[in-house]
């Protein structure tokens, strides 16, 4: 097993990002590491898959190749399946399950097969054996991936288990929360690097359970994601359990203090709460700093500009982001009651007001930082009166979003345009 053949799926549009990530911490390069669509294929050794797993932030497993050929029926797909020597990688005392993957396959059955890979596998295992492996499709010692193309069949075998957007610590989380893997990719593609000579402090003003700070705040301290969970290559016979306490111990005395402030703030306390409990289970509840505040007169954190991260409330979850956000019942109850409502309300279901206030508010207060914002409104520049300098293409699950960079100069808000005169604004990943 010196050389295998592994596949790191990724969201739609990480996948520089993620080959990037790999090199940085295997060395791969040239036809080792290559990047294609949905994910990045290497030549590495079983060593490595450990490594990806325990230290990769932006892939959702690690998949080893055991079987790629053309196929047009599912009787092909039993022969594929029955090509894979199963007993090197797992016992018949240990259950599987078979997961499908399919793009424009033409078979009339995804489960028809998973059945016939199903059938290929316990088969092989009885002719080898006599006896076959249970199928277990809640929690399998062992998971099975086959994936379709038009005419192409891969098989792999997971040595992730869960996915590893699962770190381990997030057991306190809002009605919308933000994977972990999703992210990492903002802040990889922010280029934020807190070991650098001059490194810029964070700040995530909407930063509900807290997903994105932690993620920053194990990556200044050199915390690996995989460090609080268990995997699925740990039930599979080349396991060897030296190999993998020598990997954890390396990473474990390779963390340290970071270098750099990280804050976070939102309007919720309830979210600051669970932010601050999903941090000291992550290791960074003394790096984080956390405080409740709405996002429209919270002042900067910190003396010098850094980056704001934020993936901001949107629809319904404006109401939870600040009095700009609230509805028209719980201001008339304000007014009722004498209450100062204190500044302009939302006037638009989309919150056009209330992000047009924040850009109103970064502009005297932020100046000279970078604000970057996930969204899949793709028109909200122009809501916030902003001229983005960068955007980035990104999915959030089946969304499609945009992460907008905005460079806060004083007199950087640009002049309501109307949407009939509003150029549009080509994408680009730079």
């Amino acid at each position: 097993m010196n050389q295998l053949q592994i596949f790191l799926p990724c969201a739609a549009g990480v996948e520089g990002f993620l080959a990037d990530e790999v090199h940085q911490l295997t060395g791969l390069t040239g036809h080792d590491l290559l990047m294609g669509r949905g994910g990045v294929l290497l030549r590495a050794s079983w060593r490595d898959a450990l490594l990806l797993n325990l230290h990769c932030r932006l892939a959702q497993r690690v998949l080893v190749q055991l079987a790629h050929q053309p196929y047009r029926s599912e009787n092909e797909l039993y022969e594929l399946a029955s090509s894979v020597a199963w007993e090197i990688w797992f016992t018949p005392r240990q259950s599987f399950k078979i997961e499908v993957t399919a793009q424009h396959s033409p078979l009339n059955s995804l489960n028809f097969a998973a059945l016939r890979v199903k059938d290929a596998v316990a088969d092989r295992f009885r002719a080898k054996t006599g006896v076959r492996p249970d199928v277990n499709t809640q929690w399998p010692d062992v998971r099975i991936h086959l994936h379709l193309t038009t005419d192409q069949a891969t098989v792999y075998i997971d040595t992730s288990g869960e996915s590893l957007f699962k770190r381990g610590w997030r057991e306190d989380k809002g009605d919308a929360p933000l994977k972990e893997t999703l992210a990492a990719a903002m802040i990889a593609a922010t280029g934020w690097d807190p070991h650098s000579e001059a490194p810029l402090p964070l700040y995530d003003p909407c930063c509900g359970s807290g997903t994105v700070l932690i993620e920053a705040a194990q990556i200044a301290c050199r915390i690996a994601p995989g460090m609080r969970r268990r995997f699925a290559f740990e039930k599979l016979l080349p396991f060897q359990a030296h190999v993998w306490q020598a990997l954890k111990q390396q990473a474990a005395s390779a963390e340290q203090a970071s270098p750099v402030p990280i804050f976070g703030s939102d309007v919720s306390h309830r979210m600051v709460d669970f932010a601050q409990r999903n941090a000291e289970r992550a290791g960074v509840g003394t790096t984080v700093q956390l405080r409740g505040g709405d996002a429209l007169q919270r002042m900067p954190p910190c003396e010098s500009p850094g980056i704001m991260l934020l993936n901001p409330p949107y629809g319904e979850r404006i109401a939870a982001a600040g009095s700009a956000g609230r509805n028209a019942h719980d201001r008339a109850a304000e007014r009722a009651s004498g209450a100062a409502v204190g500044r302009e309300v939302a006037q638009t279901e989309d919150g056009g007001e209330f992000f047009l206030q924040l850009a109103a508010h970064w502009k005297k207060h932020y100046t000279g930082w970078q604000a970057w914002m996930l969204t899949p409104d793709l028109k909200l520049p122009g809501k916030m009166r902003l001229k983005e300098s960068r955007r980035v293409p990104m999915w959030n699950g089946p969304i499609e979003c945009r992460l907008f960079r905005f460079d806060l100069v004083q007199g950087s808000t640009k002049p309501r345009r109307t949407p009939a005169t509003t150029p549009g604004a080509s994408d680009h990943a730079g």
